[in-house]
């Protein structure tokens, strides 16, 4: 017989204080500063891969006006994006965005990417295996599960490495675990991995 999972352990809502730096200290401490009033600039601009953060950053810094996807936007949009910079400067407010590449690579109007660039510009980088693995054995212990060393070696070898996917296969596996009352194993991930 197969016990039911609840859902009793939702993902937390995205922080600066969840957020796994890695290589981003510095760009956490101006995000902080962003959040606390003390950001010197008008203008913070983040890019990266898909995967390495830039939607948890934005959504954590929710009290500022940010922009994800930038390199999406259609034309109206734009010239929005345009005036709030324009206007965040008038008024010392802070405007935070993101795409996928630097201001300059965006297809983008001239002016706007020129405007993003005025201020701050962070590439979010992605976090090493061995920072993926602390923040996998973190996070399966706030789940109240321990991954032994081979099943973290497997979800980083041959599972897709961003924050999004190997939090949606601690989902499956925790669920799995809980039906079928076992432990977290190898074979048990390859057989939650099946379904």
């Amino acid at each position: 017989m197969k016990q039911l999972a609840l859902g009793i352990s939702p993902p937390p809502q995205p922080t600066l204080d969840n957020f796994v730096p890695g290589a981003n200290v510095e760009l956490l401490a101006r995000l902080r500063e962003l959040m606390d009033g003390k950001f010197a600039d008008n203008v913070l601009y983040l890019w990266g891969e898909p995967g390495s953060g830039k939607s948890h950053l934005l959504q954590a810094c929710s009290g500022a006006h940010a922009v994800d996807d930038v390199d999406h936007l259609g034309e109206a949009a734009q010239i929005g994006l345009f005036n709030a910079i324009n206007e965040a400067r008038q008024t010392g407010a802070a405007v935070l965005a993101a795409g996928h590449a630097p201001p300059a690579q965006l297809a983008l109007r001239e002016d706007l990417k020129s405007r993003l660039a005025w201020g701050l510009v962070y590439q979010v980088k992605l976090l090493s295996d061995d920072e993926r693995s602390t923040y996998l054995r973190a996070e399966a212990a706030r789940r109240g599960m321990q991954l032994p060393d081979e099943v973290i070696a497997y979800l980083l070898t041959r599972m897709r490495r961003d924050m999004r996917s190997l939090n949606a296969v601690l989902d499956r596996i925790d669920q799995v675990s809980l039906e079928l009352k076992r432990p977290i194993t190898l074979p048990l991930l390859r057989e939650a991995l099946k379904e």
